[in-house]
């Protein structure tokens, strides 16, 4: 069982987490959220420079933690896909040079992987296959895994991803940023049902819609278009509450009925949340609740491991490492790898 320091820092977190196989020794994570929120979203240049300024207290603070030297690590581990550019690069630069100032082996780790293995932090008795609902900012997908490195992409939002459309709607309701827990606590005072708001279908050439595939753009507009009735109505104050709640209660049942169509359609025995959608109270009691219902398991972490962190990176490392995995050190960094490719990743 491989113990892995890694570092995560794909976008606007800067994070480093020592995992001894999945028993996570230390984690910590230095967010930007202050400083990109005044922006409304996150600046690459200033998450960039950010990442540089923390990534080295962050790393000595992780190993600190674990009450760990160097000798007692396996490797180091850094996502290298997808994400920002620039941040990717501050982590692959630092997890190379530790790796090989200290003799290490070295991964490079997909970021989506890392959401996927989140689960197993927690959840001992968790083993594929199983269906992973990934929902983040930049991503929302519906994943069969049927081992380590194992996938088969089954689902995806056609245009923005569940996280980007809560981003937008919470601009457009000027509630600030991040939207998701904001939109998140209001729908919590709100009624869900005060107004009927589209679910996303996806239409086939044939007839009918896409089982598993959903859209959140037209969400978003219809979002916008009643802000403008309710304004031109002269209604004032904004019902915001309900306005949330009616857009959340929209995401969450877009979101529950492909996942639980899709596990049932492939005969998966378990649904996997990840990403930091998955922190939403809605979605988690919902499809807790509906899972239960059709005899389903269903593995969520916790909230600290549902936004980015550097102990899914490596839990997920653990296991290539374990298969005998290794990256070499010209790897580089991608915007974009689509999760089916990381085989890429590594030499056997």
């Amino acid at each position: 069982m491989a113990t892995i320091l890694a570092i995560e820092t794909s976008c606007d977190e800067t994070a480093a987490s020592v995992v001894k196989h999945h028993q996570v020794l230390s984690s910590v994570v230095a967010s930007q959220i202050d400083l990109h929120s005044r922006y409304g979203g996150v600046v690459p240049e200033l998450a960039s420079r950010e990442h540089l300024l923390t990534i080295g207290d962050t790393v000595n603070e992780a190993l600190l933690k674990s009450q760990l030297g160097w000798a007692d690590i396996d490797a180091v581990a850094t996502t290298c896909a997808p994400g920002l550019v620039g941040a990717l690069l501050v982590g692959m630069s630092v997890g190379k040079t530790l790796a090989m100032v200290h003799h290490k082996p070295f991964l490079g780790v997909h970021h989506l992987e890392g959401h996927i293995y989140a689960a197993y932090l927690e959840h001992t008795d968790l083993r594929p296959p199983f269906l992973c609902l990934l929902v983040s900012g930049g991503h929302t997908s519906l994943i069969r895994v049927d081992g380590c490195g194992q996938y088969k992409l089954l689902g995806k939002t056609r245009d923005d991803a569940a996280g980007e459309a809560f981003d937008k709607v919470a601009r457009l309701l000027a509630l600030g940023y991040p939207g998701g827990p904001i939109i998140d606590q209001l729908a919590q005072q709100g009624d869900p049902k005060a107004f009927r708001l589209p679910e996303g279908n996806i239409s086939l050439p044939e007839g009918g819609y896409h089982p598993y595939d959903a859209s959140f753009s037209g969400l978003k507009t219809a979002v916008l278009r009643l802000v403008e009735r309710l304004k031109s109505e002269g209604v004032d104050p904004l019902p915001v509450a309900d306005i949330a709640a009616s857009f959340q209660y929209a995401v969450v049942r877009a979101l529950v009925k492909r996942a639980m169509r899709c596990a049932q359609d492939q005969n998966l025995p378990a649904i996997v949340m990840g990403g930091g959608v998955a922190a939403n109270s809605g979605l988690r009691h919902v499809i807790a609740e509906t899972a239960a219902a059709q005899g389903i398991n269903i593995y969520i972490p916790s909230l600290k491991f549902c936004t980015d962190n550097a102990a899914m990176i490596a839990c997920a490392a653990s296991d290539h490492f374990d298969q005998g995995h290794c990256s070499k050190l010209d790897l580089g960094v991608y915007s974009r790898l689509p999760l089916e490719h990381v085989a890429e990743l590594y030499q056997r």
